[in-house]
This record gives structure tokens, sequence and C-alpha cells, in this order.
């Protein structure tokens, strides 16, 4: 009897010291778990906020149009970017935002890049389709007005009034009718191809008409070279067959359209320059008048 009381009591020691060995085990464990967890979040940390992730130089920004991509000079003019900067503080929608206020640019992606660190940036250019002369004084020995020509009483081909525009008052328009200021966009892209149409008038007098003319304009594949806006009573074209007039354009435009694209074989009927301008304000009664 005293045999198995001793065997219990030393059974209930071993097992009692190892329960203590395992608490021990099971805290250190804990505690070196607690240490490798705070050694790797101050690392990651430290690596995150280093001079590692830090934006230093233009160079680490690349912005691209389409497949090109932009100088750095380019870049540093549209960005206002100062030096240095975290990676990880930059906010790139606020970056886009602010290239989207730039008026040479319809849309912006900007995304972190972490190897090698910068930034990526992609730009949507706004294309411009028509220059604007926005100041024009009447030459009254080479032109003459919208009211005298449709007064019917001009004997000679009918010249919108205008003057050799000057760099100052000169814009651009793309074809929703944002407007694209002239040294934003030669100081953007210096070698890019102006378009060929111009358009007269202010922007109060063009901007209601504007989007629903040159639509239809390109959906008739209509070769115009100006529009003049000056008169919103009565918008002028220069095209090849001579000064054509609409009246007011959003009174059967596209009527006025699909007369002015069948009355396209006038080329072959007339010599250039035989023909003083087209009336169509009235699209069912077209009107082309000729030299006496």
């Amino acid at each position: 009897m005293t045999d198995m009381l001793s065997v219990s009591r030393r059974d209930l020691l071993k097992r009692r010291q190892k329960l203590r060995r395992h608490r021990q085990m099971k805290i250190l464990t804990g505690v070196w778990r607690i240490l490798a967890t705070s050694s790797i979040a101050g690392g990651m940390f430290w690596i995150i906020l280093g001079p590692v992730w830090v934006i230093t130089t233009p160079g680490q920004i690349l912005m691209r149009s389409g497949n090109q991509l932009l100088p750095q000079k380019t870049v540093q003019r549209l960005l206002q970017f100062s030096y240095p900067q975290s990676l990880w503080r930059i906010k790139p929608a606020a970056i886009a935002q602010s290239l989207e206020r730039q008026p040479i640019i319809a849309q912006a992606i900007v995304n972190r890049r972490l190897f090698p660190p910068g930034l990526n940036i992609e730009i949507q250019e706004r294309l411009p389709v028509a220059m604007i002369q926005l100041s024009l004084k009447a030459n009254a020995t080479n032109c003459v007005s919208n009211s005298q020509v449709s007064s019917k009483k001009v004997t000679s081909p009918a010249i919108p009034c205008s003057q050799s525009p000057k760099g100052d008052d000169i814009n651009l328009i793309d074809a929703s009718g944002n407007l694209i200021p002239w040294e934003k966009y030669t100081a953007f892209n210096p070698q890019g191809k102006l378009p060929a149409l111009k358009v007269l008038g202010s922007p109060e007098q063009y901007r209601p008409y504007w989007v629903p003319v040159y639509q239809a304009i390109q959906d008739n594949s209509l070769n115009v070279m100006e529009i003049d806006f000056r008169d919103p009573t009565n918008v002028i074209f220069k095209t090849e067959l001579g000064t054509v007039h609409l009246g007011i354009p959003v009174v059967q435009l596209d009527q006025k359209i699909q007369r002015l694209r069948e009355m396209g074989n006038l080329k072959a009927k007339f010599k250039s320059g035989e023909i003083v301008y087209i009336d169509l304000q009235s699209p069912d009664y077209p009107l082309v008048q000729l030299h006496q």
C-alpha cells in the first residue's frame, strides 16, 4: 500500500513538472512570436519610409501619351512637383485630377511603381481640330460683311472680313468644344500638327453651335476650310465650292449639310471663283449666286 502511494506521488510530481515546462515553452514561443512580428513590422516600416522609396529626381516619373514618352522638361512643367517626396505619401488620384485640370489633357492615370521606385503616368491629350481667331477687325477694302452678303448686293465673291491673325489672338478647340490655349499646346507639343480648319468668332458666339456643326461636317466628309460664327443668325462656311450661308445653324442643320453635300457636282459645272456664294438658309430652295 505504501509503495502504491509513493508511485502515485512521483507520477503527480512528474506530471506537474511536465505541465510547467509546457507552459514555459508556450510563454517563450509567444514572446518569440511577438518579437519576430515586431521586428518584421519595424523592418517593413523602415523599408517603406526609408530612402529607397523616395522620389528625388524627375527621371523617376515616366509620363506617356499613347506610345510616346514625354521629355522630362514637359513632365516638370505639367506636374509642378517638389522633391524629395515619399512614394507612399503621394496621392495618385490627386495628381491625376491636377493633370486633368490642364486644358491640353483630357484624361490622366497615375500609378506608383515599386521597382524602380517612381510613378507611371498615362495621359490622353486633347486633340485640336480647329484654330479659333478671337480678335478680328474688318478690312473694308478686301472683304464684305455678313449683312452685305445676305442682302444680295455684292457683285464679287464674298470674303469674310478678317486680318492676318496674331499669336495672342489664336486659340485651338477640340471636337467637344474644349478651348486649348495656343501657347499651352505649342509648349506641350512643339512638333504637333496644327489643324487646317479656322473658326471665326468669340466663345459666346460659337459655343452653342460648335459640337453639332463640327459633327455634321465630319459625318458628311465635307471639305470646310473656315466657319464664321460672328453672326449667329447666319453662320458661313468657306468651302471648295465657295462661301456658303447656312443661316441659323441649329435650324434644319442636317438638311442643309446634306444639301451642301449633294451640290458637290457644282465644281464640274462652274469655274473656280465663278460662284459668288451659295445660300442654304432654306435648304429646300437653295440659291447659287453667280457673277453677272
